[in-house]
């Protein structure tokens, strides 16, 4: 059995007095397009491996590309909310390296000529300050297919008994966003790059250009470091070189980029201030133990060997469709996250739980359909959330609509039902049950207020508790919560319980029940 072996670290304090940490991250994107980027393949996710595929993204002999129009106006619409520049003219190319996950021996990119440049993201840090990060490059690619590696215990080609490649997903829509150097991040490295991430998923999201669940890959994060000495005093820090940087692969998880990250920082210092020297390579990151490991060494310059695309002309984007995208970008995330807060009127760590839980558009879209904003919310980041993390899926992905969240809570609001009862309902619903209606007659769920029936088990709850009932005759008014608990387990949740509480004063102290009661 292989184990992750961890390599010494420093202190992180200790790092941060001695060196200006540098950041550089490449996140992959995966489009939503109905089909691939260069055939007409669809882009299920999750489909029979190998049978997605076609001539053109196996690249058999003879088979000609397509560039996908749908995918060239999403990586626009990316460029233009990332503040780029649009390539007036840009091209393909391709970059040729051996990998059983690529198909062709080449990967169809962009190279020299990136269909966005030059641009930034403004990020909002945990303690609301703002951090802008400059961002290189937006550029169009092919996703590569994937290698499954069988037998050992590390799930990688090393120790593997042997390989299997699905290459459905090969040739799926990728844009590759690429930042300059980040400097100024300091002891605050780690932070800024998660909220980076996590600020990119949001806008992505926002632009319904890409799912970016991160967890199925379609929002991958290489995370580069590299350590540079603090400057003496008097010293440009700019002018101190960078330090050997590593690259950490494939990270899946805010959280993992954040402590990827760190750990590469105290892992680099410690070598740097041991005497030894960083090697440049790719790392893998391992979430169990959280720690990096070698992965292959990039001590020479790779050679991918670009050169234009010769089975695709050149891109020309016509001007007036950019600026008429640019017209149709949404409200960038950051500033509707801040309107719908102030409308909420909740605070910075509730606004926070919200997005963390994905729940921003269903809690919307349930006030729109007539619940308040504190019931929808409610709904969404506490019941509904916990049933998603039950079953294991996303929040939008579970089999309930926020009309019918609406209607959930109109029935409470109604006094056809109450809380309790209403996540019985609730379940109904998600059984496929029908709508909140139907389930309450289906169930025969609806809060009962006759004063018959809920006079008849309040005698039976009194009978039963004397003790209790003397207490209220004897002024102690609040034991009266015992009894309608009592009634309230004798009708199955289902009695009013506002009216039972009224019933059990007007016998047991009738002057709370004409006064406060």
């Amino acid at each position: 059995m292989t184990t992750t072996v961890a390599e010494p670290v420093r202190d992180y304090d200790e790092v941060t007095a001695a060196f200006d940490p540098v950041l550089g991250l490449e996140v992959h994107v995966e489009l939503n397009t109905a089909t691939k980027m260069f055939c007409g393949c669809t882009t299920i996710f999750g489909a029979e491996p190998n049978s997605q595929v076609c001539p053109v993204c196996l690249g058999l002999p003879g088979a000609l590309p397509v560039l996908n129009e749908i995918g060239l106006e999403s990586a626009i619409r990316i460029g233009l909310a990332l503040n780029c520049t649009i390539a007036e003219r840009c091209r393909f190319a391709r970059k040729n390296y051996f990998y059983p996950d690529m198909p062709k021996n080449f990967q169809t990119s962009q190279y020299d000529e990136p269909i966005a440049f030059d641009g930034h993201l403004d990020v909002e840090l945990d303690d609301g300050t703002t951090f802008r990060v400059p961002v290189e490059r937006a550029h169009m690619e092919e996703d590569t297919g994937k290698s499954l590696h069988v037998g050992g215990a590390t799930g990688r080609i090393h120790g593997a008994d042997y390989s299997l490649v699905d290459y459905n997903r090969a040739g799926i829509p990728l844009i590759e966003i690429v930042t300059k150097p980040v400097e100024g991040a300091g002891e605050r490295a780690p932070e800024i790059a998660r909220a980076y991430v996590s600020a990119l998923r949001d806008l992505l999201r926002g632009l319904r250009v890409s799912d970016v669940r991160m967890e199925q890959g379609s929002l991958r994060c290489d995370a580069n470091i590299s350590l540079r000495p603090k400057a003496a005093p008097g010293e440009d820090q700019s002018a101190v070189p960078f330090g050997t940087r590593s690259e950490t692969k494939n990270v899946n998880s805010l959280r993992s980029v954040e402590r990827a990250i760190r750990y590469e920082m105290t892992r680099q210092a410690d070598r740097l201030l041991s005497g030894q020297r960083v090697v440049q390579e790719t790392r893998h990151w391992h979430e169990d133990t959280g720690v990096t490991t070698s992965g292959r060494s990039k001590e020479e310059a790779e050679d991918y060997r670009y050169f234009p695309e010769p089975d695709l002309v050149p891109i020309v984007p016509d001007p007036a469709r950019v600026e008429e995208l640019r017209a149709l970008l949404p409200e960038p995330p950051g500033v509707r996250r801040k309107r719908l807060q102030a409308e909420w009127g909740i605070s910075d760590l509730e606004m926070r739980d919200v997005v963390n839980a994905r729940a921003v558009e269903l809690i919307e879209a349930t006030i729109t359909a007539g619940a308040t904003a504190a019931t929808a919310r409610k709904w969404w980041t506490q019941e509904l959330a916990r049933q998603a993390k039950t079953s294991g899926v996303e929040l939008a992905d579970l089999p309930i609509t926020p009309a019918q969240v609406a209607a959930l809570q109109a029935l409470v609001d109604a006094g056809t039902i109450n809380d309790k009862l209403a996540r019985q309902v609730l379940e109904g619903v998600l059984a496929g049950e029908g709508d909140p209606k139907d389930v309450v007659a289906a169930r025969g769920l609806k809060v009962v207020s006759d004063d018959g029936a809920l006079g008849n088990a309040v005698d039976r709850a009194i009978e039963a508790n004397p003790e209790v009932a003397e207490k209220i005759r004897g002024g102690k008014v609040a034991a009266a919560g015992a009894l309608v608990g009592s009634v309230m387990r004798d009708m199955r949740g289902q009695a009013d319980a506002a009216k039972v509480r009224s019933l059990i004063l007007a016998r047991l102290a009738p002057g709370e029940a004409d006064g406060n009661g």
